[in-house]
């Protein structure tokens, strides 16, 4: 901690002190040391901007790291009873670490409002008094995973009128939107395509206009997504050729189905991989 301050001090930042609460009713303070010591504590609560933001930039960034968390409400895998009242239920709040149902935490008033509808549960959150998010354990995932939201009947049934107010605005707009990003990626596929064709003047352009295609698909996690495959960075363009050829020019997916581990696998097409990409060097 003394080696971050007197890093921030160095670049003079400007130190901000943020309030940690629970996710609890009560909104208790958190408490990060064992000791919790006022210094200490302090430290940690201290984040620090950039000197050239403006006060109502900084307003902002305080106000958004301020703001507590959102009520956390639990739809259990397991059978539960109520500490306030021995019942049990389809929801539980975790309150000073024991459960307790919907009437006993008083939320009990509270519409139930499945995710899947961003627009609506936005809305509705936010003009609802109260609220709380609804998770779900996932062992396949071995984390909590969010259900939907709860929140006032009132809320929910203006949120709803408002969305059906401006849907068809609201359709116009992402198609515009889907327009844009269609655009971009066919542009981006297109940079991708003649830089591997400089790069490898021996790669036939049907096929870099296909390998450029393939790893700056949208969503799909590959390296031509990441910053340096936008930015055209060579090592990363060489990445998504490599893949391209391991994949087509060699009987690595073969060897993969037969049980070969993966690793063993491609140092086995490794020559074979090097010899293609040579010859698309030389052109």
């Amino acid at each position: 901690m003394r080696a971050s301050h007197r890093w921030a001090d160095g670049q003079r930042l400007q130190p901000s002190e943020t309030s940690y609460v629970a996710r609890t009713r009560d909104r208790k303070t958190l408490q990060f040391s064992a000791s919790g010591s006022p210094s200490i504590e302090r430290g940690y609560r201290t984040h620090w901007l950039s000197p050239t933001l403006s006060a109502a930039e900084r307003a902002r960034v305080q106000e958004q790291a301020s703001r507590p968390p959102d009520l956390v409400v639990v739809s259990p895998l397991k059978d539960w009873t109520c500490t306030g009242c021995g019942g049990h239920g389809d929801l539980l709040l975790m309150e000073d670490e024991a459960p307790l149902c919907m009437t006993c935490a008083d939320l009990d008033h509270l519409t139930y409002l499945p995710a899947g509808n961003t627009t609506l549960t936005r809305r509705a959150r936010k003009a609802s008094g109260l609220s709380a998010i609804v998770v779900r354990f996932s062992r396949s995932r071995r984390r909590y995973e969010r259900q939907g939201a709860l929140v006032e009947e009132q809320a929910l049934v203006d949120a709803e009128a408002s969305c059906l107010a401006d849907a068809e605005a609201r359709i116009r707009r992402r198609a515009r939107d889907e327009e844009r990003r269609r655009e971009a990626d066919s542009q981006l596929a297109d940079r991708m395509a003649a830089e591997i064709s400089r790069l490898l003047p021996g790669c036939p352009p049907q096929r870099a206009a296909a390998i450029a295609a393939h790893t700056a698909a949208r969503g799909s996690g590959r390296v031509g997504r990441t910053a340096e495959g936008q930015r055209l960075d060579q090592q990363t363009l060489d990445l998504a050729v490599v893949a391209s050829i391991r994949h087509q020019d060699t009987d690595y997916d073969a060897l993969l189905m037969a049980g070969v581990p993966r690793d063993r696998a491609r140092e086995g097409v490794r020559e074979k991989v090097s010899e293609v990409l040579n010859l698309w060097r030389r052109g």
